[in-house]
C-alpha cells in the first residue's frame, strides 16, 4: 500500500518537481552566470592543461554542441515560422530590379531554391541575437564577470549593426549596381531568380557582418587579446585587404560600385581602431583603480 501511494504521488508531484526543479536550474545557471569570478590562468597554461588532460576538452566539445544544437534549432523554428511570408520577403527583395514580376524561373526546382534561401537568410538575421546569446553561455565559464555583462548586454548592437549593414546594402549599393549589369554593353538580360537572389542576400550578408568589425574589436580589446596598436600599425595592409574584399562583394566590375563597398569597409575599420583604443583605455583604468585599492 506504501509503494502504491507513494508512486501515486510521485505522479501527481511530476509537474510540480519539474518546475522547482528548473527554478534551481536557472537559479543556479544565475549565480554562476553572474556572481561567479573565474579564476585567472594565462593562456599558454590553459593550453596545456587541455594538452595534458583532453578528457576536460571533450567536455566543452559536449557543451558546445549543445549550444549548437539549440541555435540550429532555433533557426529551424524561425525559418518554418517564415515560410508563410516568404512572397511578401521575395517581393520586397526584388524591389530594386523592379518587382517580383521581373524575375524569369528557367528550371522548375529554382522558385523553391529561392524561397529556401531568402527564408534561410532572414531566419539568420532574426535569430542572431539569440544564437550570439548561445556563444555566450558557451565563454561564459571562461570569461570575467565584467566580460560576461559586455557579452549580453551587446547583444541588442549586435542585430542593429548586422541590420544597419544589411540596410546600407539594399538601399545603397543594389539600387546602384543592378542597373549598370542590366545595361552593360546593351545585352537584354533575362533575370534568374535564383541568379539575382544569390548576390542581392549575399552582398546584404557580408555587409552586414562588416558592420560588426568596432564591437568585435572593442570585446577582443577589452578582454586583452586586440591591441589598437597593431591595428593601427598595418593600416596600409589592412586597406589592400579591404579593397579585396569589396572586390569580392561588390557584384559589378566597375570601381564606382566597388567604392561604395569599400569607403564603408575602411570607415569601419578605422571605427574599430577608435574602438579598440576606448577598451583598452577602460581596461586600463580598472587595472590601475583595482592595484590602489
Amino acid at each position: 500500500m506504501r509503494t502504491i501511494l507513494r508512486g501515486l504521488w510521485l505522479v501527481l508531484s511530476w509537474p510540480f518537481r519539474i518546475v522547482i526543479a528548473s527554478f534551481r536550474r536557472i537559479k543556479h545557471s544565475y549565480q554562476s552566470f553572474f556572481l561567479e569570478e573565474p579564476e585567472d590562468i594565462p593562456i599558454g597554461d590553459t593550453v596545456q592543461k587541455a594538452v595534458e588532460n583532453p578528457g576536460d576538452l571533450l567536455v566543452h566539445l559536449a557543451a558546445l554542441r549543445g549550444h549548437l544544437l539549440r541555435s540550429v534549432l532555433a533557426l529551424l523554428l524561425v525559418s518554418a515560422a517564415l515560410f508563410s511570408i516568404a512572397p511578401s520577403l521575395l517581393d520586397w527583395l526584388a524591389t530594386p530590379i523592379g518587382g517580383i514580376s521581373q524575375l524569369q524561373a528557367v528550371e522548375v526546382t529554382e522558385p523553391v531554391g529561392v524561397v529556401m534561401r531568402i527564408v534561410l537568410v532572414g531566419a539568420f538575421a532574426l535569430t542572431l541575437p539569440y544564437i550570439i546569446f548561445e556563444l555566450v553561455l558557451f565563454a561564459a565559464p571562461g570569461l570575467s564577470r565584467r566580460s560576461r555583462f559586455i557579452g549580453i548586454f551587446s547583444i541588442p548592437l549586435v542585430s542593429l549593426l548586422f541590420f544597419a549593414g544589411m540596410g546600407f546594402a539594399y538601399y545603397i549599393i543594389l539600387p546602384r549596381a543592378i542597373p549598370f549589369l542590366l545595361s552593360f554593353m546593351d545585352i537584354p538580360t533575362l533575370v534568374r531568380p535564383s541568379s539575382y537572389v544569390s548576390f542581392a542576400t549575399g552582398i546584404m550578408f557580408w555587409i552586414g557582418i562588416a558592420f560588426e568589425f568596432p564591437l568585435v574589436s572593442y570585446v577582443l580589446a577589452s578582454m586583452g587579446i586586440l591591441s589598437p596598436e597593431i591595428l593601427m600599425k598595418q593600416w596600409r595592409l589592412a586597406v589592400v585587404l579591404l579593397s579585396v574584399l569589396a572586390a569580392a562583394i561588390t557584384p559589378t566590375i566597375d570601381p564606382v560600385n566597388m567604392l561604395l563597398v569599400w569607403v564603408p569597409l575602411v570607415i569601419l575599420y578605422f571605427l574599430s581602431v577608435i574602438s579598440a583604443r576606448l577598451a583598452r583605455t577602460q581596461r586600463t583604468r580598472r587595472r590601475d583603480s583595482s592595484s590602489i585599492s
